[in-house]
C-alpha cells in the first residue's frame, strides 16, 4: 500500500488508476493494526487495484470529504467513483467478493 497524507494525493490516485482501494486508519486503533496486514494479503490477488493508506489523524481532509467517522475504513473506487465501503468490522470474505464484483465493471 502507498501511504498518502492528503486529499489531493487521494484524488491524484483516483485520477490515475481505474481501481483504487483506500484504507483509512488511526495509529491508536488496535483493530486497524490487526486488519491492515490481512487487507494487504488479500490485495495480492488483485494486482490491478492500486491501494493507498491514510492516517485519519494526519489527513482529516480525507475523512471529512468522504464522511469517514470510524476506523478502520476501506473505500473502494472504480473510475474515480466510490463503489462500496466497509468500516469498523471488515470481513475479508465479503471484501474479496465486493472487489471481484466491482472489477467486473471495468
Amino acid at each position: 500500500m502507498h501511504t498518502i497524507s492528503s486529499l489531493a494525493e487521494l484524488q491524484t490516485a483516483l485520477h490515475e488508476h481505474e481501481a483504487v482501494l483506500a484504507f483509512i486508519s488511526d495509529p491508536n486503533c488496535s483493530v486497524c493494526h490487526a486488519i491492515h496486514p490481512r487487507v494487504e494479503e488479500l490485495l495480492k490477488q488483485f494486482p490491478d487495484v492500486y491501494a493507498v493508506e491514510a492516517n485519519m489523524a494526519e489527513a482529516p481532509d480525507i475523512s471529512g470529504q468522504y464522511t469517514v467517522f470510524s476506523v478502520p475504513a476501506v473505500l473502494f473506487f472504480i473510475q474515480g467513483k466510490e463503489r462500496f465501503r466497509k468500516a469498523r468490522f471488515i470481513l475479508m470474505d465479503e471484501l474479496e467478493e465486493e472487489i471481484k464484483l466491482s472489477l467486473k465493471l471495468i
